[in-house]
């Protein structure tokens, strides 16, 4: 439960320094344009959300990772319920993948794929 608070305040740090885009047209974006270091998908999001961002995150080499609920994910960066978001600085993806037990690296890519 401490990591699932670290995760959720570090996202709410991210995101006041402008390093978190949300929604799902916007992660789309991010992971296109090579910016996303990290992708966050809500638990509740439907299954072809979940299968488009991952097999989206795979295909560019991004680190993927299912999270807490729509409602959680939204909260913790000051906004709405939110089904996606990326995380677009390598220092507070690594913080983040740190305490979900995931390596990434300082460019963005996931070392367990």
């Amino acid at each position: 439960m401490t990591e699932n608070k670290k995760v959720l305040g570090t996202l709410g740090l991210a995101m006041k320094a402008g390093n978190v885009v949300s929604g799902e047209f916007m992660t789309e974006n991010a992971i296109r344009d090579g910016r996303a270091k990290l992708v966050l998908v809500a638990e509740d999001a439907s299954e072809n959300t979940k299968k488009k961002f991952r097999n989206s995150c795979s295909y560019y080499h991004v680190p993927y990772v299912c999270f807490g609920d729509k409602n959680l994910l939204g909260k913790a960066i000051g906004k709405e319920f939110r089904a996606s978001l990326a995380v677009i600085d390598g220092g507070f993806a690594q913080s983040i993948g740190k305490n979900l037990d995931l390596e990434v690296t300082e460019y963005g890519e996931n070392e367990n794929i």
